[in-house]
């Protein structure tokens, strides 16, 4: 069976097509730009690799462009549209509806319209993938993989905020948490490396977007973000958790406009804020130069890493093993080696020289005699897309 996997963005898609069960991966690639003046599509097969600069107006002219291209005589992976059995679709947000993965009908799309309010800048680029897939290839299942269902095992007492309960209840504000996909993936695959069904384990995502999850025995049952994708963690451009006092603050005596404080609390701050870099690499290069705002940036954006292992930990009453996944995750010894370190009261003790190693594999960063097992798994949301899909036309 041939799965197509389609994350759809604002501007962008990635895609994979992956024949199952056998997982294997016929084509992968990224339409990016998309609307803007100039475009691309990046394509590649196991022989074939290649980069195209063209002008892509909307996701349906890119994933036509995309099609064109699976079905090429010379680099194509399909021999007609009708070989896709099942589409996956990555949406980020399913709110409390949805607590697995699904067909996609006309009440489901529906449904994802509903939550837009909740995901401004996700969920419509997720639901125009959905309308232009349903197009393009008419006879496959069409099925969305929600990000948020992962967390759907999270305790009342976790997702509840403390305001009146009116606003859960009747309005829905409640922890929801993202990166499931993610989460899921790479904790599926650390339970593999501790050969145990019952683990205690924290998964860090950190990219452009950061998260952390405690998931016990193959369940979430605490997360970092909440509401919103702006919870938790510093970001790249995300400041993460603040204090609201500082939101009235703001527009109140500094007399910035609610859209302003929006802007700045998502786009302006986080790392780009406290350095103005967003890109981690140039921030450690600066770093290791002695730039002290840097230096201070890496040492708050590994604090409160910190902070959430140690929590975490208490609420799991145990720990063991930790997983860093995400590019900074997966390619950030800095930072990996500055949250792991003076954390020997956790059992937590990281090799250092296995820690510098570069490598695209899952591999193991800690010292033999470490009780808490450190892991750099790369995550794979596309396989876990795919698995899922597969799994739903199994039952």
């Amino acid at each position: 069976m041939k799965i197509l996997v389609l994350n759809s963005g604002s501007s962008s898609i990635k895609f994979q097509v992956i024949e199952k069960p056998e997982n294997i991966v016929l084509a992968t690639g990224l339409v990016e730009k998309i609307g803007l003046v100039e475009g691309a599509i990046h394509y590649k097969t196991g022989s074939y690799n290649t980069s195209l600069e063209i002008k892509i107006p909307d996701h349906k002219f890119g994933l036509r462009k995309v099609v064109n291209l699976l079905l090429d005589e010379k680099v194509g992976v399909l021999g007609d549209v009708s070989e896709i059995a099942m589409v996956g679709h990555r949406v980020v947000h399913g709110g409390k509806d949805f607590t697995a993965t699904t067909y996609i009908t006309d009440k489901v799309k529906n449904k994802i319209r509903d939550l837009f309010d909740l995901a401004p800048l996700h969920n419509p680029p997720n639901l125009n993938g959905i309308e232009v897939a349903e197009e393009i290839f008419p006879n496959a299942k069409q099925v969305a993989v929600f990000d948020t269902s992962f967390h759907q095992t999270l305790p009342e007492k976790s997702y509840t905020y403390a305001i009146p309960m009116k606003f859960r209840d009747e309005n829905n504000i409640r922890l929801y948490g993202f990166h499931g996909i993610s989460h899921k993936y790479v904790s599926e695959e650390a339970n593999k490396l501790l050969n145990a069904d019952k683990s205690k384990i924290i998964t860090i995502h950190l990219g452009n977007g950061c998260s952390m999850t405690a998931v016990e025995n193959g369940k979430s049952i605490e997360h970092s973000l909440g509401f919103s994708p702006n919870e938790g963690l510093v970001m790249g451009t995300r400041s993460g958790a603040i204090d609201s006092g500082i939101i009235f603050h703001l527009i109140e005596v500094l007399g910035y406009t609610p859209q302003e404080v929006n802007l700045l609390l998502s786009k302006k701050s986080g790392m780009l804020g406290l350095t103005g870099y967003s890109d981690l690499r140039e921030i450690e290069q600066k770093a290791s130069e002695g730039d002290r705002a840097c230096q201070l940036a890496l040492e708050i954006n590994a604090y409160r890493i910190k902070k959430l292992i140690g929590a975490y930990a208490v609420v799991m009453n145990g720990l063991d093993a930790i997983i860093f996944t995400a590019g900074i995750g997966e390619n950030s010894e800095v930072i990996r080696n500055m949250v792991c370190e003076n954390m020997d009261f956790l059992g937590i003790k990281i090799d250092i020289e296995k820690n510098s190693l570069r490598s695209k594999e899952i591999r193991e960063i800690s010292e033999r005699d470490s009780k808490v097992k450190i892991f750099v798994i790369p995550t794979n949301e596309e396989l876990e897309i795919a698995n899922e899909a597969y799994n739903l036309f199994l039952r």
